[in-house]
């Protein structure tokens, strides 16, 4: 009994972004634990390339290549999925984004942008396939949201509200769509070593200070992703609705 709750056997799902960093890591994660997962990008070669990987290690992976910040191209990838490879039983919303400027010279065109990208695709993704999953009666749903969804830092303002506006998407999607059978949460990592925080990865001030900051003292590890991931897409999590998990080694914890 214990084991089944995290048995992820026999079910789809869908990744978007997710041919690198998080995404990527999350999707073989959920292969590991048994679950067929279909890789999402917009680039053609990385998503092929992911899928590849993911066969030659024995893992069930189908490809799904769509602009998931297009409304129209969304509902018909995941229109094609759901017929031609079969019914999404796990949606992970993970597709995103960053742009560092200060406030005053942010760009408006990177403003909209990062709406489009971090949370518009949410919702375009998350409609086309919670419509699918209440005729079924049974979904889960998995918001990427982040520590910016609860705390501000200089020069990412509109990434913060991108994000801020994930957590309460989610709380948003269990309000509506919980008494369908649906479970809708979010993950919200603190800072893990990815191609989208290379520069600060690579930044030995940044990383001395977000090292002092963290009571774990350290950057987090991709694969300590996956047991929130998991947890959240199996039948361990079947009560758990609208909450965001922050796995961030305690950063939103103290001061």
């Amino acid at each position: 009994m214990a084991k089944s709750l995290f048995d992820l056997k026999g079910r789809r799902s869908l990744l978007t972004g997710s041919s690198q960093g998080i995404g990527f890591a999350l999707a073989k994660g959920l292969a590991d634990h048994g679950a067929e997962v279909v890789i999402n990008g917009r680039s053609r070669e990385k998503v092929e390339a992911a899928v590849t990987t993911l066969r030659d290690e024995g893992y069930n992976a189908s490809s799904a290549v769509f602009d998931v910040t297009d409304a129209e191209a969304t509902l018909a990838g995941v229109n094609v999925i759901e017929e031609e490879i079969g019914p999404i039983d796990i949606l992970v919303n993970n597709a995103g984004m960053q742009f560092r400027a200060p406030l005053e010279d942010f760009p408006g065109e990177k403003w909209e942008e990062l709406l489009k990208t971090n949370i518009s695709s949410i919702f375009y993704v998350g409609q086309a396939v919670a419509r699918r999953m209440i005729a079924r009666g049974a979904g889960k749903i998995i918001n990427i949201a982040s520590v910016q969804s609860e705390l501000a830092r200089t020069g990412i303002a509109p990434y913060t509200a991108t994000k801020g506006a994930v957590r309460n998407l989610t709380r948003g999607m269990c309000a509506d769509w919980a008494h369908h059978g649906l479970q809708i949460n979010a993950i919200a990592p603190g800072y893990f070593k990815t191609p989208l925080n290379q520069a600060l990865v690579d930044d030995p001030a940044f990383s001395g200070w977000l090292e002092k900051r963290t009571p774990a003292a350290r950057w987090g590890d991709l694969d300590e992703l996956v047991g929130a991931a998991v947890f959240l897409a199996g039948d361990a999590s079947s009560f758990v609705n609208g909450h965001t998990l922050y796995v961030d080694g305690g950063l939103t914890t103290s001061l």
